[in-house]
């Protein structure tokens, strides 16, 4: 029994499905086979220090350096990759295409946005994998969720340009994270203050589009059906917002928390536990968590750091107290990725056995191998919990390997059997194997 037909026949519309499709009463009834993916992307800027980061061993048997030790409990369920390569080049600066192009694989448009010594560019000319497998989930029954995927920031700036911008809907499409978590809270849980009200206004609207399209020109009913789209994608987020059953209750957040420098560590918190909490629901089966942004200067004085960090990262390599302390930032953003991977190895898995990290794969990266010398080499990779189904436990070594191909064996471990991603010139090999 397929789950649209037990809802039909329990007297429900198809139309639940997706908003009560991760209830485990739902999915113990209609004994649905298809297992729960879910994927999480996290960066932080302006690279890494290798000589803490890098394991020494390869294989099973790799140490751990001081920057990953926060993440020592969970080494048999993570992947280092070490050699992995962002080729995109073109127009932009290397912090530019590090973040714009890290998750897309493809180059930026010609632009008027100047950054550093090199050509100016504009946005990003492909689509980034997260959203990529979002459309992926969303195109089935059994996996689309409300809102595919969300986009979580931490001290984010509220400009937009390159540097600020990771995910990518599409060609010239940047997607900007939301960082202040009430708004996020309020995307997730809100109420609309005057629902009826607003559903008059949308069916009003909607009667006025039609008559409109008879008596104008066929450039300006292509405006009009994309009027009618958001049209109705606003009646869908209304309907998902009265609909959507949950599993595990909203989150109490910490009232009064401003979006400040120095209340980084207590966003980052509250925003963990939102994305966790919403996959527990199932919201979303894909989210990013962006850390500030490239060439960021968050200044981490809750560890004792007065400098910015991008400033800091451009020291040279014999300046030990720069060293010192960008091994401790570095270090501070694996103790938030801890954070996120305990939560979801605490939490059991909505209707199915084990824990939310058993259907979950978190990569956390970075747009740049190593600040001080803008290298879009070697940079830095690590993949945590077992939703994709690759071979954990290990720390691999490559050349200089693009990342496309990894973006591509996520794919396929999705289902979503891709021949290339990005530019298909930096495919060459295929999918990466992580079996």
């Amino acid at each position: 029994m397929i789950r649209r037909t037990f809802l039909r026949e329990i007297g429900l519309s198809a139309a639940s499905l997706p908003f009560l499709s991760g209830l485990p009463s739902l999915q113990a009834a209609v004994g649905s086979s298809v297992r729960k993916q879910r994927m999480v992307i996290m960066i932080s800027p302006n690279g890494t220090i290798p000589k803490s980061f890098w394991p020494d061993k390869k294989g099973r048997d790799f140490d751990i350096k001081e920057i990953l030790l926060p993440l020592e409990a969970f080494r048999e369920r993570m992947l280092v990759l070490r050699g992995m390569s962002n080729k995109v080049r073109g127009d932009g600066d290397s912090h530019m295409r590090g973040m714009s192009c890290l998750l897309t694989g493809k180059e930026l448009f010609p632009g008027n946005i100047q950054g550093g010594s090199h050509t100016p560019a504009g946005w990003c000319s492909g689509i980034s994998i997260d959203q990529e497998l979002k459309n992926h989930f969303q195109s089935q029954e059994a996996s689309r969720t409300r809102f595919g995927s969300l986009e979580f920031g931490v001290g984010v700036p509220d400009r937009a340009d390159p540097w600020t911008r990771m995910v990518y809907s599409g060609p010239n499409k940047p997607v900007g994270a939301i960082d202040d978590p009430y708004q996020m809270f309020k995307k997730l849980y809100g109420q609309l203050e005057d629902k009826e009200h607003l559903g008059s206004v949308l069916d009003e609207l909607q009667t006025d589009l039609k008559k409109l399209q008879k008596m104008v020109s066929p450039e300006d009913r292509q405006m009009l059906a994309e009027h009618a789209e958001f049209v109705f994608e606003m009646e869908n987020e209304l309907k998902a917002a009265e609909a959507q059953k949950l599993h595990h209750a909203a989150p109490e957040l910490e009232p009064g928390i401003s979006d400040t420098n120095d209340n980084i560590p207590e966003i980052s918190r509250m925003q963990i536990d939102l994305m966790v909490n919403a996959f527990s629901n199932d919201m979303a089966r894909v989210s990013t968590l962006q850390y500030t942004n490239s060439v960021g200067q968050a200044r981490m004085r809750w560890l004792g750091i007065n400098e910015g960090h991008h400033g800091l990262s451009h020291e040279p390599d014999d300046n030990e107290d720069a060293q010192k302390k960008l091994v401790k930032i570095n270090t501070w953003f694996a103790e938030q990725l801890n954070y996120l991977v305990t939560k979801l190895a605490d939490t059991p898995e909505p209707g199915a056995d084990g824990s939310m990290l058993d259907h979950t794969t978190i990569v956390w990266t970075n747009e740049l191998g190593k600040g001080n010398s803008h290298t879009l080499n070697n940079i830095p990779f690590v993949l945590l919990g077992d939703g994709f189904g690759f071979d954990m436990g290990r720390s691999l070594a490559y050349e200089k390997l693009s990342i496309n191909r990894l973006w591509m064996a996520f794919a396929h471990g999705a289902g979503h059997q891709l021949e290339s991603f990005g530019n298909p010139e930096l495919c060459e090999g295929g999918a990466l194997d992580l079996s």
